[in-house]
C-alpha cells in the first residue's frame, strides 16, 4: 500500500495537537484552582469574604495572569516567525540554510490542491502570504489589551482594600506594576528562542523535526 494511501488513526494524525492541548487544558485547570485559593487567602488577610470559582474567573487576578503569559507566547511565535524570514544563525536546525535556496521562498502555484487564498490569488494571495504573522500579532494585541485591563482592574481592587482612590487605565500604563509584568515575561519568551536557536547548533534530538540528524555535522544550517 502506497504511503499516501495508509489509513491512520485520528490520534496518530492528530496525536501532537491532541496532547499539547490536553496539556494546555490541565494547566489552565490547575492555574484556576490554585490561583483562587490564592486569591481568597488574600482577600481573606485583608479581612474581605472569599469569592466563589465563578466570580474569580471574572476578577482581575484572573485575567491579567492568564493574558499576561498568553501575551508573551504569542509575541514570541510572531517574531520568530518574521525574524526568521530574513535573519540566518550558522549551524541553527531553526535557520534556513545560509546559501541554498528553501522551498518556503519560493513563489506560489495555483495547483488544484493548492490552497484557496492560492487559487484566488491577488490581494486574497498577498494576505493569506503574511497571515501566520498576521494571526499571532492579532492574538498578541488582544492577549496585551486583556492583560493591561485585567492588571488595572486587579490594581484597582487593592486600591479600594487599601482605601487609595482608584486610577484611570492612562494613569496606570504610567505606573511601573504593569511594565514589570510585561517585560518578565517578555524577556523569558526572548531567552527561549535564543536558546532554541542556539542550542540546535550543538545539541540533537533523534526523531525530533526541530533537530538536525544527530550525525550532522554543528556547521550545517537548517534541518
Amino acid at each position: 500500500m502506497n504511503a499516501t494511501t495508509k489509513h491512520h488513526s485520528f490520534f496518530y494524525k492528530n496525536g501532537l495537537g491532541i496532547v499539547v492541548l490536553s496539556l494546555f487544558g490541565i494547566a489552565l485547570v490547575g492555574q484556576i484552582f490554585t490561583g483562587w485559593h490564592e486569591y481568597n487567602s488574600g482577600l481573606e488577610q485583608d479581612g474581605v469574604e472569599a469569592v466563589g470559582m465563578w466570580n474569580y474567573l471574572h476578577s482581575g487576578h484572573f485575567i491579567s495572569a492568564t493574558f499576561e503569559n498568553f501575551e508573551s507566547e504569542f509575541l514570541q511565535m510572531a517574531l520568530y516567525v518574521v525574524l526568521t524570514v530574513g535573519l540566518r544563525q550558522q549551524g541553527s536546525a531553526e535557520s534556513k540554510s545560509l546559501d541554498e535556496p528553501e522551498d518556503v521562498d519560493r513563489e506560489p502555484v495555483a495547483r488544484p490542491d493548492a490552497p484557496w487564498p492560492v487559487r484566488k490569488g491577488g490581494f486574497i494571495l498577498k494576505l493569506y502570504e503574511n497571515s501566520l504573522f498576521t494571526a499571532f500579532m492579532i492574538l498578541f494585541l488582544i492577549s496585551w489589551g486583556l492583560h493591561l485591563y485585567g492588571s488595572w482592574v486587579d490594581h484597582n481592587e487593592q486600591n479600594v482594600l487599601n482605601g487609595n482612590p482608584q486610577d484611570s487605565v492612562a494613569n496606570y500604563l504610567t505606573q511601573a506594576n504593569f511594565w514589570f509584568e510585561t517585560f518578565q515575561n517578555w524577556q523569558s519568551e526572548f531567552l527561549s528562542i535564543a536558546s532554541i536557536v542556539l542550542l540546535t547548533i550543538f545539541l540533537r534530538q533523534k526523531g525530533s523535526p526541530e533537530s538536525k540528524p544527530v550525525d550532522a555535522p554543528h556547521s550545517e544550517t537548517g534541518k
